[in-house]
């Protein structure tokens, strides 16, 4: 049956709903379909435990919410999602009670570093916040035009010098090295790398710019506030409808799809050109995540106090170890002591927190399709740094790396990313094209992670997905996002 819509979305994962935002915007009819019973993709939150507690199920900090373009035009804040920034952006803890802290303030980190550490770190830090909206809107693009001279000078520049070896002889101390490690390990892929360098320089500097904030009530907030934009300007949403075959949506003269290039290899069936199609099964999916929560009874009880300041913290130890974890993940090799990140959300927002009980939320990175309860793996490696951890717990439930898969099709063998994060794959993904975003059908366009600039919140793939089909579909501009409806 013909679809009554001009462009239908596939998927409402925050690049969906960025696309359906910016279709609807330009007086678009939009119909959004999602396979799930609820709205939100990465950004959904759930009460698991308890009826007062809610969990974000999947991404829950949100530094490139923050700072991408899309978000800042939509501008979160006047729509009623306030961004909650801990004073600690992330820290770092190592054994014998020592930790290294990234806080929100630069001053205050270069001081916590020491004096050559520190002065180390300012070098390497206070040229990209000058620089920042350039350098972020550079790493967030689409790829496929020169950066300009200044922003590829500084992150060139720093990835040689800080990201690759011997980037832990720059420094004195174990400190540093290890907050730049912990930072290149949010790519999922062996280290060091130059896109692991990209992804540490990338993080490391918004730490102290823009922040790694949290919504305020979880990260379904962001989701809310996109779903009530398109529904303000007459768009519609279809929840519980898998969609098996892209032939259901004749009459739609545009059609984007926040899926996988394995996903998108499903629905197209045997439409698609073969040289296209064996590009989309050549893709090279990354490690996978294993995902633990947690109701506990009171604050994480970290042997470094100031590390509770903090919204987000990476379990790994030193460069060298996480250099090790990583690359065995990369190469299939189970590791005993993965490298896990944790959130204590009420940290930043203490409404997430009821009087006894509050939510944590953890990763661990572990080995494509990796089978394993990540729990007992994800309370070692917290205990280790915060011994007493595990008699505050009242409740707690894994997903395996192999469980996400199911859980949102996209996650193939558990990898959040939706793609390996390589050089190649970050500039090219899903194939070497000069429109990423165009699949060689009609009126059909990829919008998922699996399109530059890859994966995180930040909106950026559905942006340029929509601004795609606005052009070569419908011949109209892109709308202002921030107008109101």
């Amino acid at each position: 049956m013909p679809v009554n819509a001009d462009a239908v979305v596939v998927g409402s994962g925050p690049n969906g709903l960025a696309a359906a935002v910016t279709l609807a915007r330009a007086g678009l009819r939009v119909a959004v379909y999602e396979a799930a019973d609820t709205l939100g993709g990465g950004l959904r939150g759930a009460a698991l435990f308890d009826s007062e507690i809610v969990h974000d199920i999947c991404a829950a900090v949100h530094p490139l919410a923050a700072a991408s373009r899309f978000f800042r035009e939509f501008d979160l804040p006047a729509r009623g999602v306030e961004l909650r920034h801990p004073e600690i952006s992330y820290a770092h803890p190592l054994d014998g009670g020592r930790s290294a802290l990234a806080w929100h303030d630069l001053d205050a980190t270069c001081a916590a570093l020491g004096s050559a550490d520190g002065r180390r770190w300012r070098r390497l830090m206070e040229p990209l916040l000058t620089h920042s909206t350039r350098l972020t809107d550079v790493l967030l693009s689409t790829m496929r035009r020169p950066p300009g001279i200044t922003p590829a000078r500084l992150l060139a520049g720093r990835v040689a010098a800080y990201g690759l070896p011997p980037a832990r002889t720059r420094f004195t101390g174990e400190e540093a090295p290890a907050l730049l490690a912990g930072l290149a390990a949010h790519s999922l892929g062996p280290l060091p790398s130059p896109a692991g360098a990209a992804v540490a320089m990338l993080l490391g500097h918004l730490a102290h710019g823009t922040g790694w904030p949290l919504p305020r009530g979880g990260s379904q907030a962001i989701a809310d506030a996109l779903i009530a934009d398109i529904a303000a300007h007459g768009g519609t949403f279809h929840t519980g409808h898998r969609v098996t075959d892209l032939g259901e949506f004749a009459g739609a003269r545009a059609v984007l799809l926040d899926v996988s290039p394995r996903g998108l290899l499903a629905l197209a069936g045997d439409r698609l050109p073969r040289r296209y199609a064996r590009a989309l099964a050549r893709y090279r999916y990354g490690p996978a995540a294993g995902k633990a929560d947690f109701l506990v009874s009171e604050p994480i009880p970290w042997a470094d106090p100031r590390v509770g300041r903090a919204g987000t913290v990476h379990l790994g130890g030193t460069l060298p170890e996480i250099y090790r974890q990583e690359t065995a993940n990369a190469r299939g090799e189970p590791c005993d002591e993965p490298l896990v990140l944790v959130a204590d959300p009420a940290v930043a927002d203490p409404g997430r927190a009821r009087p006894g009980k509050r939510p944590v939320w953890a990763y661990a990175h572990l080995p494509p399709g990796d089978t394993r309860d990540p729990v007992a793996l994800i309370r070692r490696r917290i205990e280790r740094y915060a011994p007493g951890f595990g008699d505050t717990v009242l409740a707690e439930r894994g997903i395996s790396g192999a469980a996400y898969e199911a859980y949102n099709a996209n996650y193939v063998g558990g990898d959040i990313g939706t793609g390996a994060i390589t050089l190649w794959q970050s500039l090219l993904r899903p194939a070497a094209r000069w429109d990423p975003y165009r699949v060689p059908l009609p009126g059909t366009y990829l919008c998922s992670a699996a399109t530059p600039p890859g994966p995180s919140v930040h909106g950026m793939c559905g942006y340029y997905a929509a601004r795609s089909a606005l052009r070569h579909e419908f011949g109209l501009p892109l709308p202002n996002l921030q107008s109101s409806p």
